[in-house]
């Protein structure tokens, strides 16, 4: 999957219906909606199981060559159109990283009353914590190495114990520092939402006996593990490739008021500022979580 030409980025979008097929009859023009990035060919195993996610044939709008959602029109397949309702446009877009932290719940098994470790405080990372916090989990740990984005989610959730990990610390000093966070309680479950070896080495290495490091971060294509510890423990380590039926829930779930994402929008650009907003989300300096592009008419509603 690499970039040879000029490409069309953007998998996170919600717009307004301006056309549709005679055939389309649970949409129509002027319906709000979110996009759900995929379009699947139905007739592989995993389409007709229900994990459409491991679609063999799948097209995943921005991952080359299939252009992405970051354009003013797109013409995309009705049944991955979900409506939103008088949700605003920006909620919409952030069902899709909400999505990906839903399908990491339902997997992981996060139950009520569990200790939780959150392994990144990036978008996904807090995003899930917003997601295991509604679920009940706790106490929870944030770990990241940057401070600015651990301050960022003590803010977006008060409740959370923020680790900040340092790069001259080993796994077993990391695993003390979360246990202690913890309240001596050992994780039952690791939301590990970075891919970096070393964050799952230390996942791993906090865990309680039989729990589980669950990988939502995309990492290099090989990586060590410490195998013994997942062994002797007992560990589960499981991972995660996209999404798949979480577009409603993620829609209930905002709509309610259940999960409230909108402090992570901390800056926003028109689609003529594009450039400014890619380097604003590339630089620490910023404090930018989540940047937002819109394309609005003048005076349009959001």
């Amino acid at each position: 999957m690499i970039v040879t030409d000029n490409h069309i980025l953007g998998h996170e979008s919600a717009g307004m219906v301006i056309a549709k097929h005679s055939s389309v009859s649970h949409l129509e023009i002027g319906d709000r909606v979110a996009i759900e990035p995929n379009i699947i060919c139905g007739a592989c195993e995993p389409c007709l199981t229900g994990r459409y996610n491991g679609c063999e044939a799948v097209e995943f709008r921005s991952t080359p060559p299939v252009p992405g959602l970051l354009r003013r029109y797109v013409t995309h397949p009705a049944v991955w159109c979900h409506k939103i309702g008088d949700m605003s446009y920006e909620d919409g877009s952030l069902l899709e990283p909400l999505s990906v932290a839903l399908a990491g719940m339902q997997r992981a098994n996060i139950t009520l009353g569990d200790p939780v470790l959150v392994c990144g405080a990036g978008p996904i990372g807090l995003v899930t914590l917003a997601c295991v916090a509604a679920a009940g989990a706790c106490p929870i740990v944030i770990t990241d190495i940057d401070q600015g984005r651990l301050d960022f989610a003590k803010q977006f959730c008060p409740s959370v114990k923020t680790h900040k990990v340092e790069f001259s610390h080993s796994v077993e000093d990391f695993a003390k520092a979360i246990i202690e966070l913890g309240e001596g309680n050992e994780p039952a479950v690791a939301m590990e939402c970075t891919g970096v070896e070393s964050s799952i080495a230390g996942a791993i290495q906090a865990c309680k006996f039989g729990g589980k490091v669950f990988v939502i971060g995309v990492g290099k294509n090989e990586i060590k593990i410490p195998f013994m510890r997942l062994s002797t423990r007992e560990v589960d380590l499981q991972f995660q490739y996209r999404y798949a039926n979480t577009w409603p829930r993620a829609i209930r779930l905002l709509k309610s008021g259940t999960i409230d994402l909108k402090k992570l929008v901390t800056h926003r650009y028109t689609l003529e500022d594009a450039v400014s907003a890619f380097k604003t989300a590339a630089d620490p300096k910023t404090g930018a979580i989540k940047v937002q592009i819109q394309s609005f008419d003048e005076g349009e509603a959001q």
